[in-house]
């Protein structure tokens, strides 16, 4: 199927921009003691939906009372002021006061707050104004290779496989099979539902390489939100705007006389209102468009991974009133169906990106047929 081929040049793109995209993503910690206390609950909740230069997949208390985290660390990538720096984020192991100087290539670095800074030349430690500001650090740009960007990469090799061997059972004319009869019903979805209605049968075919791609992208990164991974790709703010700026270019390079024509200068109005009209179009296509797309992304996943911890947390906010077993049970029926939802969710927010994404392209390449009346009336 041409669509499924034209989506692999989209998805190597759409890795390559991500993967740069994500690494900007705010970095953090996970709590590194034990949650009982609402106030613990809400901080562990903030950093769980947020990036981490290392995977955090389990803690527990030892015999000794010493608490323990199972997990392993990611390479950290960071730009400095002497050039490019490397070495892995287990270097930044914690004791009492959080923040451990690790030294590399002559310069001093420490983790404050999940983000990387350089420490002056003569620092020993941190130092902090009144609002809680390190005074002897600055930021350094961060190309770590984080959670989100080995979520990225690991479903981008996935659905390059999976469509590759799609792809060829299509080019020999073949039944799909295996794994292929999961996914065909999908892209013809996407294709005969999402593609073809909202862009047209003359175009249609030129943008469902895309269309598939992001579908499929976001529908995968969600449901690995899912997992005990912790990954919260689609979470960030930095993948979402990623995402709608790649909509954005390819609605707005794609576009042809008659959506230029009624953005700048709108057929049918009178002369002095056409300007106005002008500025409130371009704000629409250039920015609001793709913020909604990016916002509703955004806030749609990471308010699902709140509320599912959130009701994961009654076992630990309400057990003095409810009791152990109440509170426990109760946190495990409520997240569980939260979880179904989530499921549906995860469905829901690919397809609602994808169909505003043709929506909008749909709208740039679309062919009027009757003739304008220009002269102002």
């Amino acid at each position: 199927m041409k669509g499924v081929q034209q989506s692999f040049k989209f998805l190597a793109l759409l890795v390559l921009v991500l993967f740069s995209g994500s690494i900007y993503a705010n970095t953090s910690n996970e709590n590194e003691g034990q949650v009982d206390t609402k106030k613990e609950v809400e901080d562990y909740i903030l950093h769980h939906i947020q990036d981490s230069h290392d995977f955090s997949l389990f803690s527990y208390t030892n015999d000794e009372g010493e608490r323990k985290h199972v997990g392993f660390p990611l390479p950290i990538v960071i730009w400095t002021s002497q050039g490019l720096v490397s070495f892995i984020s287990s270097e930044f192991h914690h004791n009492d006061d959080g923040h451990v100087i690790v030294e590399k290539n002559g310069l001093k670095f420490a983790k404050i707050h999940g983000k990387i800074y350089e420490l002056e030349a003569n620092a020993s430690s941190v130092n902090f104004d009144e609002e809680h500001h390190a005074v002897n650090a600055h930021k350094v740009l961060d190309f770590s290779i984080t959670k989100s960007v080995v979520g990225v990469l690991l479903v981008g090799i996935l659905m390059f496989f999976a469509f590759t061997s799609l792809a060829k059972q299509y080019k020999k004319k073949a039944i799909p099979t295996g794994f292929g009869r999961v996914l065909e019903p999908l892209v013809l979805y996407v294709r005969d539902e999402i593609a073809r209605p909202n862009i047209g049968e003359k175009h249609y075919r030129k943008f469902t390489g895309y269309l598939l791609t992001v579908f499929f992208f976001i529908w995968v990164l969600n449901l690995l939100g899912l997992t005990p991974m912790g990954f919260n790709v689609t979470g960030q703010l930095a993948v979402t705007a990623c995402l709608a700026i790649f909509t954005l270019i390819i609605y707005t390079v794609s576009g042809n006389k008659d959506y230029w024509t009624h953005i700048l200068w709108m057929p049918g109005v009178p002369v002095l209102i056409r300007p106005v009209l002008a500025i409130i179009e371009l704000a629409g296509a250039l920015l609001i468009k793709p913020f909604s797309l990016l916002v509703r992304l955004f806030a749609n996943i990471s308010a699902g991974h709140i509320v599912v911890m959130s009701l994961i947390a009654i076992m630990f906010t309400l057990k003095e009133s409810l009791g152990v077993a109440g509170a426990t049970g109760l946190s495990l029926v409520l997240s569980f169906f939260i979880t179904l939802i989530e499921v549906l969710v995860a469905f829901l927010q690919a397809y609602i990106f994808t169909m505003l994404s043709a929506l909008f392209i749909g709208m740039a390449v679309a062919e009027h047929e009757h003739d304008h009346n220009t002269s102002g009336h």
